[in-house]
């Protein structure tokens, strides 16, 4: 950022538990969050409007050549301006395909480095336009996750289309959500207290359960352990009419879209290892719960932070099992976590296990740095388009974020998008190959398809 587009007049606040992981994962590669937006028009850089959200997001701040924050900071000034990687105006690039600049952009990682201002950019704008001669362009939008989790980057993705479209979008009504200085307090400090309450001892046999889980579970084969690896995605779109079959055959059998996805991912898994005797195999699962609405005060998903937590269950499947059966199974378990509030009392934790396992590779499988076989959300994003994309020339969107350090083997990102399932599997390359991910979602999505004609059946049936 140059000097002369440093906000002013920052204040801060101590880094919470959860932003402070985020904080020390991210250089390593997880938790850049993209969205990507495909216009069939040019667009200028300076010609994007501001995104009141993001003038109130946190900056994380950490001393020269360390990666533990010591403060977050807020920006007083009416908007942020947009940044580049490179801190400078960046030249206009030929246009690449959209799933290519999507895989180009989860690895571009300005904060690799901690430069020398204590203050670390928080937002980056990157544009693909093909010049001279006008045609389309991409606008990129990098987020670090510790300041912008999904909810928060949905919020993002409506207000920038507003405003495109000229309808002011909902940013002061947003900014105005916020909290004292325009920054809430991290999720740790907003849980009350009689939910997050929790006795030491149970802390510890809670932290020693997960450990000993991990070292029991399974992975996804790996392909090359050895090389640097890099973010890479593989995309899932299941026409309206098979969306609402699934959706349907889930709301008869009481059950949320994630635990059918999640299942169809653990068979998929199971069958391509090639086991004998119908073996079976664990895999552990994480589920990712956005805690706004358990916090007090509420915040509304215009609160642009780091506000979900995670629930983390294990499931033993076998090949050929009935995809419905898995999925009740998954929905039990989370429910029965979440019936416990362990979204709200074990963020502690993970954390500390997801850090120590990014600062000890050695502890996970193969030095892989894999925790679980996939990472999912709760809920889906839901989007309707509205008549003024048409003319806006906005033909495709993306938001998903980066798993190459720590994290999953598979992490979904799924989007009930104008009545179409609309998935984006992010994985670590070559760690895992594209060809043995999208053969693994192409299993997947038969198991849905064929689960989703089957909704007329009687659960379990």
């Amino acid at each position: 950022m140059d000097d002369s587009q440093t906000p002013h007049h920052l204040t801060g606040r101590p880094v919470a538990g959860t932003e402070h992981s985020w904080c020390s994962v991210v250089p390593g590669g997880t938790g850049i969050t993209i969205l990507l937006l495909r216009l069939s028009r040019p667009i200028s850089l300076f010609s994007l409007p501001p995104l009141s959200p993001i003038s109130s997001t946190p900056t994380p701040s950490s001393a020269p050549g360390s990666l533990e924050p010591t403060q977050t900071n807020t920006s007083s000034s009416p908007s942020l301006p947009f940044a580049t990687p490179s801190s400078k105006p960046y030249p206009y690039l030929p246009v690449p395909p959209f799933l290519s600049a999507l895989d180009l952009e989860l690895n571009r990682n300005p904060w690799t480095d901690t430069p020398e201002p204590n203050q670390i950019p928080v937002f980056f704008t990157t544009i693909y336009e093909n010049q001279p001669d006008p045609g389309p362009s991409l606008i990129v939008l990098r987020f670090h996750t510790s300041v912008c989790d999904r909810t928060a980057a949905v919020a993002i993705l409506k207000e920038l289309m507003a405003l495109l479209a000229g309808g002011g979008g909902g940013g002061e009504e947003g900014q105005s959500r916020n909290g004292e200085n325009g920054v809430n307090l991290g999720i740790e400090d907003l849980i009350p207290k009689k939910d997050s309450w929790k006795p030491f001892w149970a802390r510890g046999k809670d932290l020693i359960g997960y450990s000993l889980n991990g070292l029991r579970t399974h992975c996804l084969s790996f392909q090359d352990t050895d090389s640097a690896r890099s973010s890479e995605v593989v995309r899932l779109v299941v026409d309206q009419d098979e969306t609402n079959r699934i959706l349907s055959a889930c709301k008869e059998r009481g059950i949320k879209l994630f635990s059918v996805i999640t299942a169809a991912v653990l068979i998929a898994t199971v069958s391509s290892k090639l086991l004998e005797n119908n073996q079976a195999e664990t895999y552990s699962v994480v589920t990712l719960v956005d805690c706004r609405k358990y916090l007090e005060p509420p915040l509304h998903e215009h609160n642009v932070g780091f506000y979900h937590s995670a629930i983390m269950n294990t499931h033993t499947v076998h090949e050929g099992e009935d995809c419905w059966e898995v999925a009740k199974r998954c929905h039990n378990a989370f429910t029965n976590a979440t019936n416990n509030k362990k979204h709200l009392t074990d963020i502690g934790e993970l954390n500390f296990l997801m850090c120590k396992a990014s600062e000890n590779p050695q502890l996970t499988p193969a030095s892989s740095l894999r925790t679980a076989l996939i990472s999912i959300w709760e809920d889906p994003v839901i989007y309707e388009s509205f008549p003024a994309q048409e003319q806006l020339g906005v033909e495709d969107y993306i938001g998903c974020a980066s798993v190459h350090g720590v994290g999953p083997s598979i992490a979904v990102f799924d989007t009930i998008r104008d009545g179409q399932l609309d998935c984006v599997f992010v994985y670590p390359s070559p760690l895992h190959s594209r060809r043995q991910m999208q053969d693994l979602v192409e299993h997947m999505k038969k198991l849905l398809v064929h689960e989703g004609q089957t909704e007329t059946e009687e659960p379990g049936a």
